[in-house]
């Protein structure tokens, strides 16, 4: 086979990956709506997604938080301070954790934590050939699995953006005060008085195309396992490093429409 056969054949491979992962995608939001009609076994798999891939990140989310936070904080203490321009660190705040870095961040640990698990758990399934058990019996794998396990991520990506804000910009407050003492007044009026609810909508914009793009990739990494049991490791290196790439690059895109508009 000549390099033009295998170019050829690589694109065709890729053209035809990218068609399956876009009807996958599309397959997946039309049962993620019907999940809230039907409640029946999905809505548990929906809760324990959210249990796992929310409630039990809420400590590490919150320790990047207020270091993130207590590490800006500093900054603008002492440094910004010395040129006269201690506000700037407010702004500073505000735009890195509820804009930039907050949602960024957030989406890292999901992807560290639940787009790993995900590939690696459904992997497990079409090895175990439980995906046909679940064919041959009538139910639909993207409804009981895929569904379920989307708006887990996604519903999760979001709340813990919020619960990173909360303790980026407030839980910090209180671990500067045993590093840098600040004023109460001061801090929480300067604060309040530069964030705007634009602010957060960006935060929440991004957290909400994170959650999509996490969860459609360990899917569709997931499902694509065929039959030997080491795919299944493979699928979940592949579903982190795309995810990375792909939460970037979304980050870079939106901010650029956000800052070009």
């Amino acid at each position: 086979m000549g390099i033009l056969d295998r170019v050829g054949s690589a694109a065709l491979g890729r053209i035809r990956g990218l068609g399956y992962a876009l009807g996958l995608f599309f397959s997946i939001l039309r049962e993620s709506i019907l999940v809230f009609r039907r409640r029946q076994v999905g809505w548990k798999v929906l809760q324990l997604q959210v249990l796992f891939t929310g409630f039990e990140a809420l400590r590490i989310t919150a320790i990047l938080a207020m270091a993130l936070g207590v590490a800006i904080n500093l900054i603008g203490a002492s440094l910004l301070s010395s040129f006269g321009q201690g506000k700037l660190a407010y702004t500073f705040l505000i735009i890195v954790i509820t804009r930039e870095l907050g949602p960024l961040l957030t989406a890292f640990v999901v992807i560290a934590r639940s787009g790993t698990a995900i590939a690696t758990e459904l992997g497990g399934m079409v090895v175990g050939h439980e995906i046909e058990a679940y064919l041959s019996v009538g139910i639909n794998p993207i409804s009981y699995l895929a569904a379920p396990r989307f708006l887990g991520v996604v519903i999760s990506m979001l709340v813990l953006s919020v619960y990173f804000n909360v303790f980026g910009l407030l839980g910090s407050f209180g671990v500067m005060q045993f590093l840098h003492p600040l004023g109460v007044d001061e801090y929480f009026r300067n604060l309040f008085s530069i964030l705007t609810v634009g602010d957060l909508l960006s935060g929440l914009v991004k957290s909400l195309v994170f959650g999509v793009i996490i969860s459609t990739v360990a899917i569709y990494q997931g499902f694509a396992v065929e039959r030997a049991s080491t795919e299944v490791p493979v699928a979940g290196i592949k579903a982190v490093g795309s995810s990375f790439v792909l939460c970037i690059v979304a980050d870079a895109v939106i901010t650029a429409v956000q800052y070009l508009s």
